[in-house]
């Protein structure tokens, strides 16, 4: 039986070569965490020197963390970001779901592949930021918290995924389920739905990661400062420098602190519920997207 060979990419390599990608990985893992490590640990210095001494501080404190759950700001604005970010969520995966599995009748429905190139062109094509104020500003939406989540509800690219992972479960099942009797929405919630977990927890990640890390909408469309999420909040502290606290004490504590370390702390708090979420859906990344990306 003649030998069979294996294609370059797949042959094992060689244990130089094998001793070189761990290293490389290694150090890409190492430089990606030290500034990870780097700020976690800067948010507990007690003093200046402690950050500027080396990777680790000398001394610990909890000082920044008192002083930033002590006020309000901080809180206020974590509160917002998690309503926006579980209403739009929730708002935008109903939508996208909706029309994904509406976009997959092109044989069926007239006019469904015209739809489909219009969300297509929505990624090739956008209006800007001027006629978008405009049209929030039309709509009466400026200064209201639907004006971060009504402006993005909608991904091209997310229902787009979504309509691809739809089209490859087995149209048998979907006749089959029509013969029976069931519906449109019936087949949807029954049995599409619970076909497509993979695909719909990348969705959900991805449309909460774009709620959370948005700020630009909300310097765009909020006035009150009281309705800032917690993503300008940090950029208004962080990068500008302003204050969390109007009160004369808070702002006495503050003056004892190093600025760096109450910056960092508040990064921290800002990041931390991302990286809580993100690793129970991560296992879902390369099923999900490959799958839904592949097909057209």
């Amino acid at each position: 039986m003649a030998a069979t060979h294996r294609p370059p990419w797949m042959a094992t390599p060689r244990w130089p070569l094998q001793t070189l990608k761990a290293v490389v990985i290694a150090a890409i893992v190492l430089v990606m965490l030290y500034p990870f490590i780097y700020v976690v640990a800067g948010s507990f210095a007690a003093n200046a020197h402690s950050i500027l001494g080396g990777l680790l501080p000398e001394d610990y404190s909890l000082q920044a963390y008192r002083q930033i759950f002590g006020g309000d700001v901080v809180l206020r604005s974590l509160a917002v970001s998690v309503a926006v970010t579980l209403v739009g969520t929730a708002l935008s995966m109903v939508v996208s779901i909706g029309m994904a599995w509406g976009l997959t009748r092109t044989r069926d429905v007239p006019g469904t592949r015209f739809v489909l190139y219009a969300v297509i062109g929505t990624m090739l094509f956008t209006a800007g930021v001027i006629p978008n104020y405009l049209l929030v500003k039309s709509l009466g939406l400026i200064d209201s918290y639907l004006s971060l989540i009504l402006p993005v509800v909608a991904s091209a690219f997310n229902i787009v995924v979504l309509r691809n992972f739809f089209m490859e479960i087995p149209r048998d099942i979907v006749d089959s389920a029509r013969i029976d009797g069931a519906g449109e929405w019936h087949i949807l919630v029954r049995i599409v739905l619970p076909l497509s977990k993979a695909v719909l927890a990348v969705v959900a990640l991805f449309y909460a990661v774009g709620y959370w890390n948005d700020f630009f909408n909300a310097l765009l469309y909020l006035d009150d400062s009281q309705k800032w999420p917690i993503q300008l909040v940090l950029n208004q502290y962080v990068i500008r420098g302003e204050s969390l606290s109007t009160s004369a004490q808070a702002s006495a504590a503050a003056a004892r602190l190093p600025a760096e370390s109450l910056k960092m702390a508040v990064v921290v708090i800002a990041t931390t519920p991302i990286l809580i979420v993100y690793p129970f859906l991560q296992r879902y990344f390369t099923k999900g997207v490959l799958t839904g990306a592949i097909k057209d």
